[in-house]
């Protein structure tokens, strides 16, 4: 018999299936899964979210009672536009971007995500080599630094919360090119944040799109209900209400005359 714990793990892992989001057409390129998870259950047992292993003992900050976790794989055109607007001089970046971001369900507010004692591993499986160079880790920070340093093992990166991150190598040095205006840098740093809030707006109008669904069937077996009760029929086009098929039946009244009958006089 499964003990309590393994039973407990097994009701984790049917709850949190992941998520395929389908994004409109202008942000094709990126891939996303999301995954809902309470609070309690990640810090107990952790979660696997794609290139993501979040050991047991991370948790989230703040956090009332569930979270949603989004997991983003920046395609080519995505992942260049991180590359051209932060500052990777003598980096060249050779992975796509691996986007990890959580929210508390229910507001559209980020939250944090930190590990415990182990950090968060993310698998870069698949990066081609970097031509003899050594392949390095990189973190795109909020305010557009970009931190780097050395893979603990062959395509695998660690953190400590969530963000954005890739596999860098060295490159030779080029003059520094013109910085990109601020507006595409305010792009690339709002990428993140932004698919967040359209996923949260996606997952509200389900929510509200599902309640008005409930309330048309619960609309349609109150009417037909009341049709049964009022034997509602069509006549032609029009609902008119037909008798009961129950009618007070008819009764003889007996007429009893008590005077003697009239008897003619004899002549």
């Amino acid at each position: 018999m499964a003990s309590p714990a393994t039973i407990a793990l097994i009701l984790v892992l049917l709850h949190s299936k992941l998520h395929k989001i389908n994004l409109p057409s202008n942000l094709s390129g990126i891939h996303v899964d999301t995954v809902r998870l309470r609070c309690g259950s990640l810090r107990r047992y952790g979660a696997t979210i794609k290139e993501f292993e979040l050991s047991a003992g991370t948790y989230a900050r703040p956090c009332s009672k569930r979270i949603l976790i989004i997991r983003q794989k920046l395609g080519s055109n995505w992942s260049s536009l991180y590359y051209s607007n932060y500052e990777l001089s003598g980096y060249e970046l050779i992975s796509p971007v691996l986007g990890l971001l959580a929210y508390n369900i229910g507001a559209a507010a980020e939250i944090r995500l930190q590990a415990g004692m182990r950090p968060i591993r993310i698998d870069f499986s698949g990066v081609a080599e970097g031509n003899g160079m050594i392949p390095m880790c990189a973190r795109f920070e909020e305010d557009g630094r970009v931190s780097v340093w050395r893979q603990p093992r062959a395509n695998v990166c660690v953190a400590t919360g969530q963000g954005h991150f890739g596999v860098v190598v060295e490159a030779p040095l080029v003059p520094l090119r013109r910085r990109a205006g601020k507006w595409r840098m305010a792009v690339g740093g709002a990428i993140g944040a932004g698919v967040g809030v359209l996923l949260l707006s996606l997952l509200g109008v389900a929510v509200v799109v599902k309640a008005k669904k409930k309330e048309r069937m619960e609309e349609m077996e109150r009417r037909a209900y009341e049709e049964e009760a009022l034997q509602v029929s069509m006549v032609g086009h029009v609902r008119a209400v037909t008798a009961s098929g129950t009618r007070t039946m008819p009764t003889i009244h007996h007429h009893h005359d008590s005077r003697p009958p009239h008897r003619s006089s004899s002549s």
